[in-house]
């Protein structure tokens, strides 16, 4: 027996087990996040005795007779406070994180009222955010500890909610404090628990499932194969290529080792490991294949009926070879870049039961319309009998687009008539859900003598793993945004997305353009040095400006602010002693021709205004975007608003959080909505006449196939333009980087703000430290091996908004999607730094020969 005190009451618990599991499980205690299990994340840090600790890491065994302070456990002075100052300062954004980072605060706040920035970073380096970059939350941390020094009253403060003006997010508190729902922390009664087990081979003909032992367990309540799959064993995040196996079925072949063989389903968590190492599968293991060039080799096995080549893009307007042979100056480089890992902080968690004559699932993906899609195809069901709520999502970056724990979830509670959990752990979440794309890339480029950009060619090769998730559509965008955002018109793009037995490769922060953009700024800095002026120059001398055409033939628009960020930077990159500089765009929306619509309904209930959209907020604040669109829209406080979490049943369907799309398609959707209410308003109506009404917004946008005969195509609704510059100190490590960012009209700078720190951040991991460990196939990856970045490893970061005139113009008030062009541009930044630094090329990522890497010794 283990007797110790948590949030100030004696608890007794008979049986040993981890800490985080206990508070959790046993006491409800959620505000603790189980973010890895593993002791590298930090979400799950409570006190014990006064000592911030990871408690995945501490067994009841050795807190017996100790003291565990949780952050439901911390003095409402306490709470009062951070929620203030983490509301304040923007330092919330999936917020996943960050009751973990205020229990840190506080560890060393005891100790050091009065903390240096260095001494705050130091004291949370133990905790990592993948939203944030850190910069907020350092904020946040200093204001806090002032407040509490000097016993600061919290400020009674409100704000218009308008464009451009700072506001705290919707929620921020709930997500400070540990109050806000995620899926794991829901608790249904009834509740059983599933898990699959999956492939033990990248690629192995499954023989022979025994499930025999497995069932006679005790607690197991069933193991389910494909044989009971009650409609489509298929499933995929593009309706018209579903070829993601629920299960395998004996007989068939494994494509990775994430692959799904059967579902065990146990009466608890605790039990579910036990009865699925009693499930026996006999296998025929077969050579996997592991690169583009095996995939598509003569003689190579299918690993799809339609064959190894997912997909097969080729982009040309003018002449290239003409071009290419009259330019004074030509690069040619092979440029490689590795799978890379989200490592969102919230594992995939879904929980699905009985609801009528369907279900109800609970989930925190980034579509419940998708979700409903597929499951219903899965079960052989209509639509609307999948009931999907969306909760809060702990991060996705694009990895929480395809099922992971969805379908399973579903299906064991339709088959069972009892609800069912699904979580993964975080060995099974990186084992599992589609990764950014490996690519191999060859890039020539040309120019004349005064450094004008001819033409450009490119080859890339993109390992699209097991299943084809959105393989396609990255290798589009890889490709539209190739020749990057300047003013030249000849280009050839030829891409290949390969099915390999690789992990799924599919939505990632950039989708595709974080890849091919290191290469072409590269081959720009590599033109640079050829033509004798610096990488700042051949930029400015090439980039885009209103009634300039971008190489995929798109005229620029008026709101285009490019060579506004570049002449920003200009300065900071001319007085550095060594600095590295890239400039890159990021399309909002879906584009190249297909369907592309924002919806939104407003209804007035109860006195104050519902905001219904699908939309998803997976960190990036889609819900305060639209309570300052509305509060724009309708001149009222914020304070009226409500703003719902996506549900099938009440909210319209405005489509994937994907393409940094949903601040302009949703919001736009929103606007017309509101401008419709706005007009009985203004008519004299009262809420309470208004009560029950609901009004409609729509928004599609109207583009243009990727292959068309169109002098000027519309590729895309519209484009966000970036600059960024990174300077090295004399020891070759980060000094600064300095952002300038043309977003449109800035929603909320504070918010956006953070967002880019967030993506720079990324970017920052991408080029330097990051690396998804995969040998033949096989995940040896772990959180605390990613290679991600903690807060003591950030350099200072300067965000800076430029605009262009007629901003206020157009869709959605001017506004622009930041979430990926926040990611883009930093990995070249940071190469052209490291050429500038010693004249080398570092055409491979992670980056080599920096202080970043580990030294063998």
């Amino acid at each position: 027996m283990y007797t110790f005190t948590v949030n100030g009451q004696p608890v007794t618990a008979q049986e040993d087990k981890k800490l985080m599991h206990f508070l959790r499980d046993d006491l409800g205690l959620t505000g603790t996040k189980d973010g890895c299990d593993q002791g590298a994340c930090g979400a799950c840090t409570v006190l014990i005795n006064g000592k911030a600790s990871k408690s995945c890491l501490f067994t009841l065994a050795k807190v017996d007779g100790k003291e565990i302070t949780t952050v439901e456990g911390i003095t409402q002075r306490q709470k009062d406070v951070f929620a203030y100052a983490f509301a304040k300062t923007g330092a919330v954004q999936c917020g996943y994180c960050v009751p973990g980072f205020v229990v840190s605060a506080l560890g060393f706040l005891g100790k050091k009222p009065d903390p240096t920035e260095e001494e705050i970073r130091k004291g949370v380096r133990s905790n990592i955010c993948r939203c944030t970059g850190y910069v907020k939350i350092i904020e946040g941390i200093q204001l806090a500890a002032k407040m509490l020094r000097e016993e600061t009253p919290i400020p009674d403060e409100t704000s218009d909610g308008k464009l451009g003006h700072d506001m705290k997010r919707v929620d921020a508190v709930e997500k400070t404090l540990g109050t806000g729902i995620y899926v794991d922390d829901i608790t249904v009664p009834g509740m059983l628990y599933a898990s699959a087990v999956r492939s033990a081979y990248p690629r192995a003909r499954v023989v022979k499932i025994n499930k025999a032992a497995a069932l006679a367990d005790p607690e197991c309540v069933a193991v389910f194969t494909a044989a009971d799959v009650p409609g489509n064993n298929k499933i995929g995040h593009l309706e018209f290529i579903s070829d993601w196996d629920v299960m395998i079925p004996e007989g068939d072949i494994t494509r990775y080792v994430g692959d799904a063989i059967c579902l065990v389903v146990a009466k608890s968590k605790a039990s579910l490991a036990r009865i699925k190492a009693l499930v026996d599968i006999e296998y025929e293991e077969l050579t996997p294949i592991l690169s583009c060039e095996a995939g598509l080799a003569d003689g190579a096995p299918k690993l799809h009926e339609r064959g190894n080549l997912l997909s097969h893009e080729h982009l040309i307007r003018g002449n290239v070879a003409e071009k290419l042979a009259a330019s004074a100056h030509v690069v040619t480089e092979h440029y490689s870049v590795p799978i890379n890992e989200h490592a969102f902080m919230e594992p995939e968690c879904a929980i699905a039961q009985p609801e009528g004559d369907g279900i109800l699932l609970y989930s925190a993906g980034q579509s419940i319309y998708d979700e409903q899609r597929e499951v219903a195809r899965m079960l052989g069901l209509e639509k609307e009998q999948v009931h999907v709520q969306g909760q809060l999502v702990g991060g996705g970056f694009g990895g929480k687009e395809d099922m992971s724990v969805q379908h399973h979830a579903s299906l064991a509670a339709y088959l069972l008539q009892q609800p069912v959990k699904v979580l993964f752990s975080r060995e099974e979440s990186l084992m599992v859900h589609p990764k950014r794309h490996g690519m191999e890339m060859d890039f020539t480029t040309g120019c004349d003598e005064e450094g004008n950009l001819t033409a450009m060619k490119a080859v890339i090769y993109a390992d699209t793993g097991a299943y084809a998730s959105l393989g396609g559509p990255v290798l589009q965008r890889a490709c539209t945004h190739a020749a990057g955002p300047y003013k030249y018109q000849d280009i050839d793009i030829e891409g290949f997305a390969v099915y390999t037995n690789n992990p799924p490769c599919g939505a990632f922060r950039g989708f595709g353009v974080c890849q091919t953009a290191f290469a072409i700024e590269n081959n720009l800095n590599l033109l640079a040095q050829k033509v004798g002026i610096s990488q700042w120059e051949i930029r400015w001398r090439n980039a885009v400006g209103y009634g300039d055409t971008l190489p995929n033939g798109q005229l620029v628009s008026k709101n285009a602010a490019l060579k506004e960020a570049l002449l920003n930077v200009k300065e900071d990159y001319e007085k550095a002693t060594t600095a590295g500089i890239s400039c890159f765009f990021k399309n909002s929306g879906i584009g190249v021709g297909l369907p592309d619509v924002g919806r939104c309904i407003v209804s007035v209930e109860g006195g104050k205004i519902h905001l219904r959209t699908s939309a998803a907020c997976i960190g990036q604040g889609l819900a305060t975007v639209i309570t300052q669109i509305a509060c724009e829209t309708l001149d009222i406080a914020p304070e009226l608003i409500v703003a719902e979490a996506p549900d099938t049943a009440r909210t319209p369907n405005s489509g994937t959080t994907t393409a940094s799309r949903q601040s302009l398609f949703t919001g736009e959707a929103c606007r017309r909505a509101c401008s419709q209410l706005r007009v009985d308003l203004d008519m004299g109506y009262g809420m309470a006449d208004l009560e029950g009404r609901e009004y409609y917004g729509e928004y599609s946008a109207k583009t243009d196939p990727l292959v068309n005969d169109k002098k000027n195509p519309v590729s895309h609704a519209g484009y966000g333009y970036a600059a960024e510059v990174v300077t090295l100190d004399d020891k070759g490590k980060l000094d600064k980087v300095i952002a300038a960012y043309d977003v449109g009209q800035v929603v909320n700078p504070r918010a956006c703000e953070g967002q880019i720190e967030g993506g720079i951040v990324m970017g920052m991991g991408y080029a330097l430290t990051e690396n998804f460990a995969l040998e033949d196939g096989y995940v040896k990856a772990r959180y605390a091996n990613l290679g991600l970045l903690d807060a003591t490893k950030v350099p200072e970061i300067a965000i800076r908004f430029v605009q262009a005139e007629g901003i206020h113009e157009g869709l959605a008030y001017g506004v622009k999607g930041v979430g990926e062009l926040a990611t883009i541009p930093t990995a070249p930044a940071i190469a052209a730094a490291y050429l500038a630094y010693d004249g080398h090329l570092r055409p491979t990522l992670p980056i080599s020969d920096t202080p970043y890497q580990k030294r063998r010794k």
